[in-house]
């Protein structure tokens, strides 16, 4: 029985580990076709209306997180410090989370969900309908016409709502460490203030930008590359796996810039210790 268990566990790790290395080529080619056609301006009045889906209507949600994420960061490390009388460094500990890691992170998930399912949802339909064979017969090219906005859409936005997302979780944070815990305002602020550097805001936003290249691209490919007669089925495999994809490559991407970035900060500044 062994004999027949083990070539058969070993045939699907090998086509689990095909069907990865394919996926990720594809998605490769489809983000160089999509930077391929960067250089044309999008289609007049595709542009500004998927901004406002990406940006605009995510303002709420993502305000919202951010404070929850720093609410939450400075109850769990408020014993933790007052039992070494470090109080009043809670600041510090929660805006520096909050720059480099949480708030790019988080916030990069939330509009994976948020947004990224959305997108392929849609484009999915589109494929469903015939209605992408009907532009690639009028003579548009679909990657140009419907990626190439959605794609620069998350890539300049999604940054600026980390910061959104920086600046409320920083405030929440704030509120529970001096309104709840008592923490003196003061001391607070001024350890808030010295403990975040300039590299740390460039990393918090070169972060994000990877993130919503990731989003688009994903979303994108899946939603353009839906089968045809898949139905109903078909879109929610497809708004499921661009959410899934994005957040695996979220946490691969957010591990390679860590190294990368830390790695060129100590080549820059070799004497000054990264925190």
């Amino acid at each position: 029985m062994s004999t027949t268990l083990v070539p058969t566990r070993h045939a699907s790790w090998r086509s689990a580990l095909e069907a990865a290395v394919v996926e990720a080529g594809e998605l490769a080619r489809f983000g160089l076709r999509i930077f391929r056609w960067l250089p044309r301006l999008p289609a007049r009045g595709t542009l500004l209306p998927i901004a406002y889906e990406v940006g605009v209507r995510s303002v709420v949600v993502v305000a919202v997180t951010g404070m929850f994420i720093g609410m939450v960061l400075a109850v769990q490390a408020y014993l933790q410090y007052a039992s070494m009388g470090m109080a009043t460094r809670l600041g510090s500990i929660i805006n520096i989370s909050l720059v480099r890691e949480l708030g790019p992170v988080l916030t990069a998930t939330m509009l994976a969900g948020r947004v990224g399912s959305a997108m392929a949802a849609e484009l999915s339909t589109m494929r469903v309908t015939e209605q992408i064979d009907a532009l690639a017969c009028l003579g548009v090219n679909p990657v140009h016409y419907l990626a190439v906005p959605r794609f620069l859409a998350c890539l300049l936005l999604i940054p600026a709502l980390t910061i959104l997302a920086n600046f409320a979780g920083v405030l929440g944070g704030a509120a529970v460490s001096i309104g709840i815990y008592g923490v003196d305002s003061h001391h607070y602020w001024d350890n808030a203030r010295g403990f975040i550097g300039m590299w740390d805001l460039i990393a918090g936003l070169v972060k994000p930008t990877l993130f919503g290249g990731c989003i688009a691209i994903i979303a994108c490919h899946k939603g353009m590359n839906s089968p045809v007669g898949g139905g109903a089925e078909g879109v929610g495999r497809a708004a499921t796996g661009a959410f899934v994809t994005s957040f695996v490559l979220i946490l691969v991407l957010d591990f390679l810039a860590g190294i990368v970035l830390n790695t060129t900060y100590r080549i820059l500044w070799p004497d000054v210790r990264v925190m």
